[in-house]
């Protein structure tokens, strides 16, 4: 019988025994019987108030003639009931009934008694095993059972080298003698690292349901409690749990809680996480050997770990889940979408073109968010549109159709956008407008979407350079149409001269300070991300530094108000096709800066466009 259960029918039946003792023994003769003195009682008797009584040894209950009882106490005195009976009462007299001496001796110990029963089951639940009262020692790892839902690698897509190392592992715990005959031996831990979404606790999920062995799950911060030395203790007892079950996998979630580095915290060299950690660190490779028990670990942050427990001996797999490309965004479609009937216009190839960045999470909920929107149109499958719909609802926020905004500031948001369309349609070497929209959508009022043709993982200058006069495009596009500037570009300026600064400090990008990187950042690790910049160069170096960064965002301020300048005529139709339309899609963009009557092309179509969002 499972413990948890036992236990609670044991309580359950103390309960109902302390209440049922608690009727028995404290069970009022009645809840409107009045006591009264006996002189008043013959003087009722006299006026003939009295309906009925009954006498129990010196006791008298009775009932009043109007509807009232009461009892009082007299002597034995046989008058008194032939006065009664004189009296019309009806008169009876009951056996009187004491209690034996062992019932009396039960009543006055039985509170005694139940204190001290209660108290031995609570200190026998104390002193138990985990998960009972007080016990604080005891570690909160869960065994994954059977009976949930259970994942496996089929469940897995988009990281198959991440999936290929955790696989090895399950055939150790299959099949070990096909690799230590050989020499092998198994690995004592495997930590997964990645950004947040990857899959980390998705790939941990599946190697549960496809090991077959024991899996105990626990996060970092389960160690961690208000009491001193309790993380530390918890860390014993998981390891204990793992060797009476082994061979199993133990899995910490977002172990970075408790695998910090030491010496960094502000608790000193008593802090409680470093004592949790140096007992991990012992557990994991220290005298005593724990075969058959391997330790998988997910975390976000691997460059705040201790480096004792990234070396060979204790993690010796550090598996990187990165975020997936085209085929593994096509992978993940595929997992996320088997569930969910897809019309026939839906081409999971051409979303996970255009969804360049997206992680499983992300593509999970781009899914989702799919069937929502469907379900709201009353469709019976979820079609194409409804994926665009929720993609520039995942990328760019849900449209504000309630925002008023009036006609002049809804021109001036059509001209910004439509200078970032031209700058980028213009420019050679730049990712495609996918869709520009005058809708206020999150906390723009409007936006321009880019979406890059193929996967990049490095950047040329040529191609950053063209990205700063795209940003700048907006700001441009305000000057030459109403001589004026607003605070809309605010976001575009911040991010062109962060980028700019990143091209001289960072990248070496700049022909006069040369290939070298300024400033180191120094990163606290319990106190946050970057929160001080060291400067390791001189104040004239500083200077230069501000002078290349202006000189980068102002030639491009200069070379997109002379595209823009001698294209005037196309901008102006791209504004006013916004101002009709208010989004337009990558095809129609193309016809307007191509010089094609958008007006013309709507009478040629005979199948109406598919709305482009909806909220």
């Amino acid at each position: 019988m499972n413990p948890f259960y036992k236990n609670l029918a044991i309580w359950l039946s103390i309960v109902l025994v302390m209440i049922l003792l608690f009727n028995l023994f404290n069970q009022p003769q009645s809840g409107r019987r009045q006591k009264i003195l006996f002189s008043e009682f013959t003087r009722a008797i006299d006026r003939g108030e009295v309906q009925e009584a009954a006498i129990q040894g010196n006791n008298i209950y009775g009932k009043f003639t109007n509807g009232s009882e009461f009892k009082t106490y007299s002597i034995n005195d046989s008058d008194l009931v032939r006065e009664m009976i004189a009296k019309g009462v009806t008169v009876e007299v009951r056996p009187d009934e004491q209690s034996s001496w062992w019932m009396q001796v039960f009543i006055s110990w039985f509170p005694m008694l139940l204190l001290i029963a209660v108290w031995i089951f609570f200190m026998r639940q104390v002193q138990g095993g985990g998960g009972k009262a007080l016990s604080f020692g005891k570690s909160k790892a869960r065994l994954l059972s059977e009976s949930q839902q259970r994942v496996t690698f089929e469940d897995v897509a988009g990281i198959d080298e991440a999936k290929h190392e955790v696989e090895e592992i399950i055939a150790f715990l299959k099949d070990p003698k096909k690799f230590t005959k050989l020499g092998g031996k198994i690995p004592k831990g495997a930590i997964l690292v990645g950004a947040p979404g990857t899959g980390k606790t998705l790939l941990a999920r599946a190697i549960a349901g496809e090991a077959g062995v024991p899996f105990f799950s626990i996060s970092g911060s389960d160690f961690v409690e208000m009491f001193v030395g309790v993380g530390a203790a918890r860390v014993r007892d998981l390891f204990m749990q793992g060797k009476k079950n082994a061979p199993c996998i133990i899995f910490i979630d977002e172990i970075d809680a408790v695998g910090r580095h030491r010496g960094a915290g502000l608790g000193g060299g008593h802090d409680e996480r470093e004592q949790t950690l140096n007992q991990l660190l012992v557990e994991m490779d220290g005298f005593e050997s724990n075969e058959g028990v391997i330790l998988v670990a997910a975390t976000n942050r691997p460059d705040v770990l201790d480096p004792a427990l990234l070396r060979p001996g204790r993690f010796d797999r550090r598996i990187v889940v990165p975020p997936p490309d085209i085929r593994g965004r096509e992978g993940i479609l595929k997992v996320h979408t088997k569930e969910s009937p897809l019309a026939e216009d839906v081409d999971l190839q051409v979303i996970a073109r255009g969804t360049p960045g997206f992680c499983g999470a992300d593509i999970a909920n781009l899914v989702n968010e799919a069937a929502l929107l469907a379900a709201r149109e009353d469709k019976e499958k979820i079609h194409m549109h409804n994926f665009e719909q929720a993609k520039d609802k995942v990328l760019m926020g849900a449209e504000r159709k309630s925002m008023i905004i009036s006609q002049k500031e809804k021109k001036l948001t059509a001209y910004h956008e439509a200078g970032h369309t031209l700058v980028a349609k213009l420019l050679p070497g730049t990712d495609p407008i996918h869709k520009v929209t005058i809708i206020p959508r999150g906390m723009a009022l409007g936006l321009t979407q880019q979406l890059p043709m193929d996967e990049k993982h490095t950047y040329p200058k040529g191609y950053l350079i063209n990205n700063i006069a795209i940003l700048l495009g907006g700001r441009v596009a305000e000057e030459l149409i109403f001589n004026d500037v607003t605070t809309g570009a605010g976001n575009d300026l911040e991010r062109a001269t962060d980028m700019a600064r990143k091209m001289v400090c960072e990248w070496g990008m700049s022909e006069k300070l040369g290939p070298l990187t300024y400033g180191k950042k120094e990163e606290q690790i319990f106190l946050g991300r970057e929160i001080a910049q060291h400067r390791d160069f001189s104040e004239s170096t500083a200077v230069m530094i501000d002078e290349e960064v202006k000189r980068i965002v102002s030639e491009n301020h200069d070379r997109v108000t002379k595209l823009l300048s001698d294209n005037i005529d196309t901008l102006k139709r791209l504004a006013e096709n916004l101002l009709e339309r208010e989004s337009l899609d990558k095809d129609e963009i193309d016809s307007i800066v191509n010089g094609t009557d958008m007006r013309a092309q709507e009478n040629n179509d005979q199948v109406p466009e598919a709305p482009i969002a909806d909220n």
